[in-house]
């Protein structure tokens, strides 16, 4: 499939096509798609939680890396895989429901830095802070 961006209206035939069975099984919701910046609702699933109820890191961090991805996405840069993700786990992710805020802080030449918050659904606290730093390929001729 050739790079197009990916937006509102593709962005789950994109994410069909671009992830791992696996990573769909997180049934990621994309809410609000657009340049630079994607917002996404996950749903906390007893398969996703350490026995504290709590959903456990791992999750997070896929959780993370795919909507940060979707979001490198919405622009004219190729995406050659994620570099690197800094993850800072603030509370527990015990809400029934989270919600995933990422938007991308700068492109260069050579990488691309993101930033995802994802918030508590039911009192919006904020659960976990992370940076992305993805290499990049420009589209533009």
């Amino acid at each position: 499939m050739k790079h197009e961006k990916i937006t509102s209206e593709n962005v789950t035939e994109k994410y069909e096509y671009i992830f791992a069975d696996w990573v769909k099984e997180l049934n990621i919701e994309f809410c609000e798609v657009r340049e630079r910046y994607v917002k996404a609702k996950f749903k906390n699933k007893a398969k996703f939680r350490f026995f504290s109820g709590a959903v456990c890191g791992q999750v997070l961090m896929a959780v993370v890396d795919t909507v940060m991805s979707v979001t490198m996405g919405t622009t004219e840069t190729a995406v050659r895989g994620t570099l690197s993700q800094n993850n800072n786990f603030v509370k527990p992710a015990t809400a029934d429901f989270f919600y995933v805020e990422c938007s991308l802080q700068k492109t260069g030449k050579s990488i691309a830095i993101g930033e995802t918050k994802i918030f508590s659904g039911d009192n919006k606290d904020l659960i976990c802070h992370s940076t992305s730093i993805y290499p990049v390929n420009s589209l533009k001729t």
